[in-house]
């Protein structure tokens, strides 16, 4: 018998899901963009937001307890079979993506250790040293997995408690350090050239990356032990990740001007801690890194290769993702995925890319499924007659709008690119079911409209 998650350790999913790598290169990603005015009002965009998507999420879980495929299913009965599949083709492309930058950036922080003082061993990650050990660590966590997602969550609930230590002193030593005299210097960014508006719409996808993972308990909901621990899980995670990214950030720029802060190398709360504390400071936070991005990749695996497999039972994915073993652990959907991940390290290896580029990525294949959240709360809203709800959704969606318009063509342009070939796959996958609607004319319109976009999308891309 299958053995059910409850609420903590629905609440750690969450959380290290979305305490990955991020949060140690936050003091540096936010600088290079963002002066302090700009930041706090990022922050307050970002928090709202993302509370009011929580929110929704929680609301969800309760209102339709039987949707339990998570925001795939969510997307699927608001609007039917085509985005339905979108949203969780997007969605699965952003877990793996978000694993292998995971994996690139524990042994870009190993690389503190291995190239102090001689040749380039690990580097940004992307060395054929890297790759190796990259490999190995992607089929041990894949073995791990395949004994079962309860498992797997004992263990990450460990690893998040380990990560709160790191993050925890940092945030004790940046406050004893912390000069409102270095924080209000050039409190509006001036020096960056750009105006404070611009500032904000450049934190958005950075910001949205560290919150990556909100729908963790969602999407493993079909295995809570109680449907209503899904939306306090979120609730609890959101509040936590929250209140550590704030003082994360803020206190950083009380530490070191934002100027010095923007070029320093990541993870830049290494070097803030080298400042505060003296060498031993490099060690606790990569230390810290590398505990907190294997608990986030454990997280991201175990809901990664939980999509295809809800997918794939709700006729969106080939039917031989429906396959679990004798742990109940989605292996057929797991061998995909790692698959999957296994090919992108080998292409980081020979493009030299590294992880700030594969943030970006994940960040945007990520906006169309969150969106989706928000617009079908807000027709369960309009059908229910419901104010409170219509209000809760409004807010859902009008973060994900402004989260789209804050990403800029170019991100959209490139989000075509990845959403065009998972058409092919929907295709297949419904020629194979026979239990499944037939399309409308408008999904049809839609599928050819969406394959002929990747034409001048690819122009465009390559100039």
């Amino acid at each position: 018998m299958e053995k059910k998650l409850g609420l903590t350790a629905l609440t750690a999913l969450v959380l290290s899901s979305m305490l990955g790598a991020g949060v140690f290169s936050l003091p540096q990603n936010m600088a290079a963009v963002a002066s302090p005015a700009a930041l706090l009002l990022g922050w307050a965009i970002t928090g709202v937001g993302i509370l009011f998507l929580a929110f929704a999420m929680l609301l969800l879980t309760r209102l339709r307890p039987d949707l339990d495929g998570g925001i795939f299913t969510y997307a699927k009965e608001g609007f039917g079979e085509l985005v339905g599949f979108c949203s969780a083709w997007g969605y699965w492309l952003c877990a793996v993506i978000a694993n292998v930058s995971y994996l690139v950036i524990v042994f870009a922080a190993l690389s503190i250790f291995t190239d102090r003082n001689g040749p380039v061993i690990l580097g940004d990650g992307n060395t054929w040293q890297a790759l190796i050990a990259e490999s190995l660590l992607l089929w041990i966590v894949h073995a791990l997995v395949l004994r079962g997602v309860q498992t797997a969550a004992s263990i990450n609930l460990v690893a998040t408690l380990a990560k709160l230590i790191p993050l925890g002193l940092f945030a004790v030593f940046a406050a004893i350090a912390f000069r409102l005299d270095v924080f209000t210097l050039d409190f509006h960014g001036i020096a960056l050239g750009t105006p404070v508006w611009q500032q904000v719409k450049d934190t958005m996808l950075v910001t949205l990356w560290v919150f990556i993972g909100v729908e963790g308990a969602v999407v493993v909901s079909a295995r809570a032990r109680n449907k209503k621990d899904v939306g306090r899980a979120t609730m609890l995670a959101v509040l936590s990740a929250l209140a550590v990214y704030l003082l994360v950030t803020l206190l950083s720029l009380g530490v070191v001007p934002r100027s010095e802060l923007a070029e320093m190398r990541n993870p830049s709360m290494a070097v803030l801690m080298v400042d505060l504390i003296g060498p031993w400071g490099n060690v606790i936070i990569a230390t810290g890194l590398i505990v907190s991005v294997c608990g986030a990749y454990l997280s991201w695996t175990i809901m990664a290769a939980e999509v295809p497999l809800l997918a794939a039972q709700h006729g969106a994915f080939p039917k031989l993702f429906r396959k679990q073993n004798q742990n109940h652990a989605p292996s057929a959907s797991l061998w995909l995925t790692n698959g999957a991940v296994q090919v992108a390290l080998v292409l980081i290896w020979l493009t030299g890319s590294n992880y700030d580029s594969l943030l970006t990525i994940a960040s945007e294949m990520i906006l169309v499924p969150y969106f989706l959240v928000g617009a079908f709360l807000f027709k369960v809203a309009l059908k229910r007659q419901d104010k409170r709800l219509m209000i809760a959704a409004t807010g859902a969606c009008l973060y994900g709008i402004w989260l789209l318009y804050a990403s800029g063509l170019m991100h959209l342009l490139m989000s075509v690119l990845l959403y065009a070939p998972g058409l092919l796959v929907f295709i297949y996958a419904r020629h194979g079911h026979q239990d499944v609607k037939l399309l409308n004319s408008l999904e049809k319109g839609s599928i050819f409209l969406l394959l002929a976009a990747t034409v001048p999308a690819g122009w465009f891309m390559l100039q």
